[in-house]
């Protein structure tokens, strides 16, 4: 489906009920930011439940954002695969596993809002390599010793290392 107001793909479709009557409108993601961010008084039809939600979508398309601020980000590029911010925007795939880093900080709120979780969830195949439970784990108690580090609590930190070392001991 197309955007109302121009050829672009509309991805926001909004029904709006105003006397009794029902009118849709189908806009590309500007558009609606657009149609969104208008006062509540120009936004033809919008009063109390309605103007507070598209005041709440505004907010979370982050409609605020200055034309600078925008081009600063699209600018955003991957040392490892070159990617820009901008050219996942428009292709909606990211260039490397390291682009997650990278953008972590744009991601993140897009990530959760899809999949309701920021992290993987879920079931492992069931011929998983051996030893992948044990080096998840160690991933995890790395990561862990890093934010002890970080937060000065070296006592846990040393837990974690020691932790660390007896699950490497058993490996080999």
């Amino acid at each position: 489906m197309k955007c109302q107001k121009c050829e672009r793909p509309a991805l926001v479709h909004i029904t709006d009920l105003t006397g009794g009557k029902i009118t849709e409108k189908h806009l590309c993601p500007e558009h609606a930011k657009e149609y969104l961010s208008q006062p509540a008084g120009e936004t033809a039809g919008l009063t109390g439940l309605a103007a507070a939600l598209a005041q709440h979508m505004a907010q979370k398309m982050q409609v605020g954002q200055t034309s600078a601020e925008l081009a600063e980000l699209d600018q955003q590029t991957c040392p490892v695969c070159g990617i820009t911010f901008y050219e996942f925007r428009s292709q909606g795939r990211l260039g490397c596993p390291n682009d997650y880093v990278c953008f972590w900080e744009q991601l993140q709120p897009l990530i959760a809002n899809i999949h309701g979780e920021e992290q993987h969830i879920g079931k492992r195949p069931q011929r998983s390599p051996r030893g992948a439970e044990r080096r998840m784990q160690l991933i995890r108690l790395r990561r862990e010793i890093k934010e002890a580090v970080q937060e000065e609590d070296y006592e846990r930190a040393s837990r974690l290392r020691d932790q660390i070392q007896r699950i490497e001991c058993e490996k080999s």
